[in-house]
């Protein structure tokens, strides 16, 4: 029987120099996850630089204009393991002018890494990728004190570096944080405890991200499936088979279960689940399955089917917590196509009330529009209803993008507030 817990999925964010992409090669490095060709390409590129060790920065910076700059742009994936745990890691950029790309790789994280610098502290780059992982309700969030070797080690630095980190986090929501000090250029607490720095009992990041548990839809939540295609009998096939395919995003579902299919709101009940064509009595999010029901209705892609006993609510308005990723600003009046889970309509921008200030937190007024990167409150009306849950509560059908029409380019990520 396998006993070690499900693998994690992990997101880290850091401001420009911090040594992000450093501490991500020192965590592949120590933990014997990079191949010996590649790391033999890093050892010569160092070289080739005049550098006297390996820049471990160089496992992850994969794109040309990374290494050149020495930044990170895109989100680089990474898979390792331990002995205790399998490991999804997402390095994001730390450029304010990327955040969409931050956004992306938190977006499934259940824990995200926001790594500082020693020297220079909590900066507004750190509230940013703080307010982004509140804003995406990321379970577990862990703070990395890096560069503690040009902070002389010392623990009053570290220790007033993650109490003005824990309020931040809990001006926004987040009640709980984990700090660990490191150094990457060494690896002092990222894999093994640090002599240097015995003054810390606590344990090293990947002990931390070895027992942190996972979070992510699970089977207790009330389940959530998206029909993303209606399956029919081939041509030739006498068979009756009408299947409504699509990946469960929250809960369980078992033959027998009454469910409801919204937008619509008729009730039948579970005849039947199929899995990679074979039958099922039960199935858990994040499972893709196809459900025939015992009754015909008519079903169509972009329609949920929930229980009946704690069906989402059905709505024309969403009141949302929006980050804009495009250059272009949004604005109120604006008209976007909206995109949730596997239904895109046409909606209007009606309300954009309040812009998260981050240099205290606040929210402040905004007049109609948001600018690149902001993180902001907006009222949505949408043509066709749509079946929504509070973000809160159901990550899979609490999220949404708005769509520029005119082009197909996203400009916003938005997450769905209380009703």
């Amino acid at each position: 029987m396998n006993t070690k817990p499900p693998h994690l999925r992990i997101a880290m964010a850091g401001s420009v120099d911090d040594g992000k992409s450093t501490l991500v090669g020192r965590l592949l490095h120590d933990c014997r996850a990079v191949p010996a060709d590649q790391f033999s390409a890093v050892v010569q590129a160092s070289l080739r630089r005049g550098l006297d060790a390996p820049d471990l920065a160089l496992l992850t910076d994969g794109l040309r204009a990374e290494r050149e700059q020495g930044i990170t742009i895109d989100v680089a994936y990474r898979y390792f393991a331990t002995p205790r745990r399998s490991f999804v890691l997402a390095d994001t950029p730390g450029h304010a002018q990327y955040t969409r790309n931050m956004v992306t790789g938190a977006s499934t994280a259940d824990l995200v890494v926001v790594l500082v610098d020693a020297r220079n502290g909590v900066v507004e780059q750190t509230r940013r990728h703080t307010a982004v992982a509140a804003l995406l309700r990321v379970p577990h969030v862990v703070l990395a004190v890096n560069k503690m070797d040009l902070a002389d080690y010392a623990e009053p630095v570290f220790a007033k570096i993650a109490e003005e980190f824990a309020r931040c986090a809990a001006a926004l929501g987040i009640p709980r944080t984990t700090a660990v000090p490191v150094c990457a250029t060494v690896g002092d607490n990222v894999v093994r405890p640090s002599a240097r720095m015995d003054w810390y009992g606590g344990p090293s990041l990947l002990e931390h991200l070895e027992a942190a548990p996972a979070g992510g839809a699970t089977g207790e939540e009330s389940a959530r499936l998206p029909v993303q295609y209606v399956i029919r009998p081939r041509h030739g096939d006498v068979r009756d088979y009408r299947g409504y395919a699509g990946q469960l995003t929250a809960g369980t579902l078992r033959v027998g279960d009454a469910v409801t299919v919204l937008p619509a709101g008729r009730v039948s009940s579970v005849a039947a689940l199929d899995v990679l064509g074979a039958p099922a009595r039960e199935v858990r999010a994040p499972q893709s399955v196809t459900v025939r029901l015992a009754d015909d209705l008519d079903v169509s892609r972009g329609d949920l089917i929930a229980p009946v006993a704690d069906a989402p609510r059905v709505t024309r308005d969403i009141d949302a917590t929006v980050c804009h990723l495009d250059e272009r600003p949004l604005r109120a009046g604006d008209r976007v196509l909206l995109r949730h889970t596997t239904r895109t309509v046409r909606a209007v921008v009606t309300d954009i009330s309040s812009r998260l200030d981050l240099s205290d937190l606040s929210a402040r007024s905004a007049p109609g529009l948001l600018a690149v990167n902001d993180l902001g409150r907006v009222r949505i009306r949408v043509a066709e209803p749509l079946v929504v849950d509070p973000y809160a509560d159901h990550r899979g059908t609490g999220c949404f993008i708005l769509i520029d029409p005119s082009d197909g380019a996203t400009l916003t990520a938005g997450m769905t507030a209380e009703a």
